[in-house]
């Protein structure tokens, strides 16, 4: 059994909408330092991100206190929006959050069930940086819950499940708040 902490990264410097990878703003880098806080109680821990900017800086702080390498992780990344402009994918987001994973194309379905595989193979406690669509995917498939938003994890909240027994099962979803999806 692993216990697994999905990693919201912290506040990106710019949205979906406008910046295919931003990194991480100021509130964003404290943000980043303060999960490191909360993670370093529950060592050891491996460490994978996405492959995009702002989570690989939210996982940054974690690795350079545990002089651990930071493993990239690409089925933990964003929602796939292929072929959609800046412009086209927020209202594109907003449109597929309001709906259920049945109803999704089965791109997405499959980027849903790539993820909880991924978590599923993990052998050790691990901490995964990664992004709000994302951990909502995981909330919902451990929770056979249907809806594609569960919730609304904070920029820097860290949701926990274990995997024992071959079952994706929450612990504890992170802190919920009002926010923008960037």
């Amino acid at each position: 059994m692993a216990i697994i902490y999905m990693v919201r990264h912290g506040r990106a410097a710019g949205s979906y909408s406008d910046d295919l990878d931003p990194g991480l703003d100021e509130l964003g880098q404290t943000q980043a330092t303060q999960a490191c806080d909360q993670l370093l109680v529950s060592l050891p821990l491996s460490i994978l991100s996405s492959p995009l900017r702002r989570a690989r800086e939210t996982a940054e702080p974690l690795a350079l206190s545990l002089g651990a390498e930071i493993s990239i992780e690409k089925r933990v990344s964003e929602i796939p929006s292929p072929g959609l402009s800046l412009q086209e994918r927020g209202p594109w987001l907003q449109t597929v959050m309001q709906g259920k994973w049945q109803d999704q194309t089965k791109e997405l379905q499959r980027w849903q069930q790539s993820m909880r595989d991924c978590l599923l193979e993990l052998k050790e406690d691990t901490a995964i940086f990664t992004h709000f669509v994302a951990i909502n995917a995981m909330v919902a498939a451990a929770t056979n819950n249907n809806s594609v938003l569960v919730f609304k994890p904070d920029n820097g909240s860290i949701t926990q499940f274990d995997t024992g027994a071959g079952e994706l099962r929450l612990l504890n979803r992170g802190k919920d708040a009002v926010t923008h999806v960037n």
